[in-house]
């Protein structure tokens, strides 16, 4: 069974992939989110030639000659846009097996715990306590992750005093059962982050995320060394797409938690040889999923299969407001219920792409040519 035709269906923030083969099989997947059009774009121009023809026994070696081929392109957009392929592989092969993504890599589809991630930093700390009390009360999470310092922010709160005020009023507000976790989004340097990160200590924060820019490997390993007398964990890696960066990275080590990002480092397959080398190196993996897009979907499949894995998923709370594009993408939608989503259960990914979606969306199709 090979693949005779590989199309995309794609707006600015969202594409999606159908691999259909010689027989008429089909598999679904997804580039990695935003500038996706740009992403497709290089889908057809530097993926799709390689895979037409192959044989889907060819899974992975396919993924390893595509980048041996494209040797001078190592960055993120060759990455993002091999995603579509593995993710649609994944799919394809659970439905001629009859079998979930999960179930293919060993585990059990079953509710699995999540941590509610709020993405903002323009809300007062008193209106995102109120927002995530009141999704505790309805959905039972059990950990939340929100917003401290500003965006590559050099060491300058979002606005002065924000850091301070929000984490000490979260600690406030929320009981010793709910875990709560920050994102820096590499708003500090080493020494401003070691201080912030015993401050966060203090206040029981379980997990500091990119608490320096994260191209500076070596700021986040001194970090992570500095905090190592201290409950807290450093958690990164969301960007990086290089498996043999991620070597490195975990070797040094850089962080405590490992948060490979499925989409941005190339899809699951290579997101489980990230998660092995963590395995191997005894850190516990929480991949970065901050949408409710496909992303989502694939992270859930995985994290119930792998050993090594957290103990919860990221969950996007952000709804049709402040993330429109990823509303109406696929059925059935991911639900929370007791602070865990199920992982879905039917064949492949376990969802279905809507119709109305890729009637709206861009499309885009390179085929086998004929002999």
């Amino acid at each position: 069974m090979r693949i005779t035709r590989l199309e995309t269906y794609t707006n600015e923030f969202v594409g999606i992939v159908k691999l259909t083969t010689d027989d008429g099989s089909v598999g679904w997947g997804q580039v990695s989110n935003y500038n996706a059009d740009i992403t497709c774009a290089v889908f057809h121009r530097q993926v799709a030639p390689h895979a037409l023809g192959r044989a889907i026994a060819d899974h992975e070696a396919m993924l390893t000659d595509i980048v041996e081929i494209e040797f001078k392109f190592p960055g993120s957009y060759l990455r993002r846009a091999l995603t579509g392929l593995d993710t649609a592989l994944w799919d394809l092969r659970g439905k001629l097996q009859g079998q979930s993504v999960c179930e293919l890599l060993g585990g059990t589809p079953r509710p699995f715990p999540v941590y509610g991630a709020s993405m903002r930093r323009d809300i007062t700390p008193q209106a995102e306590v109120a927002r995530l009390s009141e999704l505790r009360n309805r959905f039972g999470y059990g950990a939340f992750k929100f917003r401290i310092a500003a965006e590559n922010g050099h060491d300058i709160d979002e606005w002065p005093g924000r850091t301070h005020d929000i984490v000490t009023a979260m600690r406030r507000a929320m009981d010793a059962e709910v875990t709560l976790l920050v994102d820096a989004n590499c708003g500090y340097s080493p020494e401003v982050a070691i201080e912030v990160g015993r401050f966060l200590d203090d206040n029981g924060i379980a997990h500091f995320e990119e608490p320096c820019p994260y191209w500076e490997y070596e700021q986040t390993a001194a970090v992570t060394a500095a905090l190592g007398d201290r409950q807290i964990a450093v958690a990164g890696g969301e960007q990086d797409c290089s498996v043999t960066q991620w070597r490195r990275l975990i070797d040094l080590p850089a962080f405590d938690i490992v948060q490979p990002d499925l989409c941005y480092l190339g899809g699951l397959t290579r997101a489980r040889q990230v998660a092995d080398l963590a395995a191997a190196a005894g850190l516990p993996v929480i991949p970065h999923s901050a949408n409710l897009s496909l992303v989502t979907v694939f992270t859930l499949h995985m994290m119930g299969a792998i050993p090594g894995a957290g103990p919860y998923v990221e969950f996007s709370i952000e709804k049709d407001e402040y993330y429109p594009w990823q509303v109406g993408i696929y059925e059935p939608a991911l639900v929370v219920a007791d602070g865990c989503v199920p992982i879905p259960d039917e064949p492949g990914w376990g969802v279905t792409i809507n119709p109305a979606w890729l009637e709206r969306a861009g499309r885009a199709v390179s085929e086998e040519e004929e002999n």
